[in-house]
């Protein structure tokens, strides 16, 4: 029963995330207008905001307009809930559940935000930072607090000095400045050693990539957070593993 409530939470959460990451990289307001159509503009009725079902029961479609519905939507409610409600079965109520929790609301959001729009919203990164720094004391104390921070004070002044020195070098922006505020919240997050794991991480995630926008796209550019974000999860959730074999090669 805790975990479908879980799973249910998750998707509701699912929801607003969506709000959030396409309304506010517009500078739109997510309390008003409310819920609404993309296409005919029409005010969804409480029945058509269901996560999930509503997209199923609707077959995809609006019901005034019969224009298709995003997929985007249902997947990232589901992804929520689904998240949330492994991390359960995982972690039991814990640190590591709610440290969880907050890294992948904030790469869902990042996700979609940086890549539908190349922006990383700076709403969302503060109140994941202050609330993993609140979890951190709260678990550990004062003095794991304080090396975190300080690791995430580190890692944000080393992006911050590739940055300035790439806009120099290239004569163009080299870093977003979103990139650099979220280096701020992966030091934090995994501290310095393991947030060197997790930038390996995203680069060779973000590779592929990369070489697909050279070919591909006039811009040649590319958001860089998605990968960066993507990174941190995947260290937090094999961080024992990994810890395991540093300690055996270092």
């Amino acid at each position: 029963m805790v975990i479908v409530l879980i799973f249910i939470f998750g998707m509701v959460l699912g929801s607003f995330y969506n709000v959030i990451a396409l309304r506010r990289p517009l500078n739109e307001s997510i309390i008003t207008p409310s819920s609404h159509c993309p296409a005919c503009k029409h005010s969804l009725s409480w029945y058509e905001l269901v996560p999930v079902i509503s997209y199923i029961l609707l077959l995809g479609k609006c019901k005034h307009c019969k224009k298709k519905i995003s997929l985007l939507y249902p997947i990232v409610e589901f992804l929520t809930g689904f998240i949330f409600a492994v991390g359960y079965l995982k972690y039991d109520i814990s640190y590591e559940f709610f440290a969880l929790c907050i890294i992948s609301s904030l790469s869902i959001i990042t996700f979609i935000s940086d890549f539908k729009f190349m922006v990383i919203l700076d709403g969302p990164l503060i109140i994941a930072s202050i609330s993993l720094i609140i979890l951190k004391y709260v678990y550990f104390g004062f003095r794991e607090t304080a090396l975190s921070l300080g690791s995430g004070i580190v890692l944000f002044l080393m992006f911050f000095a590739i940055k300035t020195l790439g806009d120099k070098i290239y004569k163009r922006e080299s870093l977003g400045g979103g990139d650099v505020k979220l280096a701020f919240f992966i030091g934090i997050s995994l501290g310095l050693q393991l947030s060197g794991i997790s930038l390996i991480c995203a680069c060779l995630l973000a590779f592929p990539y990369a070489i697909y926008i050279t070919f591909k796209s006039k811009k040649r550019e590319m958001p860089f957070g998605p990968f960066l974000i993507a990174g941190v999860f995947i260290t937090f959730i094999y961080m024992d593993a990994i810890n395991e074999i540093l300690n055996i090669l270092i």
